[in-house]
């Protein structure tokens, strides 16, 4: 029996998959020929050694790059740059320095058409979620590593996204929190 593809979430496909660098003059393989099934629902941990390729699948998957060879598919659908149903935590929070922890929480709302009354009820809860309701005020200059981390992610749960992908984000969380 097949599934309709409206109403898969979050099934990932990889085919054929390859991309390579170029560093000093030479041609680096970074991916080749990578074949890949993610099951909607499925927590999937990417492990290697520093400069495996782990975060250029992971910029592939997002949309953020483009393969030399081969496709992502998300839920059926070619993958051909960002997308709705993804949100990436990096490894580092990349926060916007002029808006606050509510305003960098609410923002991806905001860009998608939601009001900014209901983006902030929706950011509010999120900010709770991650411990960070004294601090909705404040700028990320004003927040440890470990905090500005949490902001991402609840920016990234803020948008309900059908697949998160996380780029090592707990190495800038506080030692107790980890």
């Amino acid at each position: 029996m097949s599934v309709d593809a409206s109403t898969r979430r979050g099934e990932v496909t990889v085919r054929g998959l390859s991309k390579s660098f170029t560093l000093n003059g030479q041609r680096l393989n970074v991916l080749r020929d990578l074949h890949l099934d993610i099951s909607g629902g499925e927590i999937l941990a990417i492990v290697g050694a520093s400069g495996s390729g782990k975060t250029t699948l992971l910029r592939l998957l997002a949309g953020l790059e483009a393969p030399e060879a081969g496709e992502v598919r998300i839920d059926g659908a070619p993958v051909e740059g960002v997308g709705r149903e993804r949100a990436v935590i990096f490894q580092e929070p990349r926060l916007l320095p002029w808006l606050t922890v509510l305003g960098n929480v609410a923002f991806g709302l905001e860009v998608r058409g939601v009001s900014r009354a209901d983006a902030q009820v929706r950011a509010r809860h999120y900010v709770r979620l991650v411990g960070l309701n004294d601090f909705e005020d404040a700028y990320p200059r004003q927040l440890s590593g470990g905090m500005a981390q949490r902001v991402g992610f609840a920016r990234a749960l803020t948008v309900q996204p059908g697949i998160l992908l996380l780029d090592e984000p707990l190495g800038a969380l506080d030692a107790m929190t980890k």
